[in-house]
């Protein structure tokens, strides 16, 4: 199923994004993966490869999942939108409306039990439209049986090192939530 979807992703015009993109950055991780990962878009990098989170972001993403005791073969990573924006700005509502579909598909096979938004825009997208990151990183909501969460974006933590201790104490309540899910709790 994933691999259909994924050749769907791969011819889609539906946004200007296809016009400018190098690669179709879909998803990566196993299809059986408790927890998901959702950035709000793949950058220079992650374009140039194909893959998510694979730049100077990937690299911390990873370390940061090391912490924790998970990694790209336990979890699964995704975005907002599948093509790069121009600049690395902000996907526009319009982008995310043409793209979201891909997501929304992505998750009813892969059925995690947590969904992390890294950063505003993936927040304000899936847990709700007036996300403020700073105020609400760390907190839990709950629909249709899955649990979400956001924390920064590792492309914010590297520019401000200050946000590094809020994100390594959501990494540790990640770390519980997930333990208490596997225990049955």
């Amino acid at each position: 199923m994933m691999h259909e979807l994924r050749q769907r992703c791969l011819q889609c015009h539906a946004c200007p994004l296809a016009r400018t993109r190098t690669s179709v950055v879909f998803g990566v991780g196993p299809e059986r993966s408790d927890v998901v990962f959702v950035g709000e878009g793949p950058g220079q990098q992650e374009d140039l490869m194909g893959e998510p989170f694979v730049g100077p972001a990937g690299k911390l993403l990873d370390d940061m999942l090391s912490i924790i005791d998970l990694g790209r073969e336990n979890s699964y990573i995704a975005n907002i939108v599948k093509c790069r924006p121009p600049n690395n700005r902000d996907p526009l509502p319009e982008e995310q409306d043409a793209c979201i579909g891909y997501l929304e598909e992505q998750l009813r096979i892969l059925k995690p039990r947590i969904i992390v938004c890294l950063g505003r825009i993936a927040a304000q997208r899936l847990i709700h439209p007036e996300f403020r990151i700073t105020r609400e990183h760390g907190t839990w909501t709950q629909r249709e049986g899955i649990l979400y969460t956001a924390m920064y974006h590792p492309s914010a933590l590297l520019r401000d090192p200050s946000k590094r201790p809020d994100t390594f104490q959501d990494l540790l309540a990640l770390r519980a939530k997930l333990q208490s899910l596997r225990a049955g709790g």
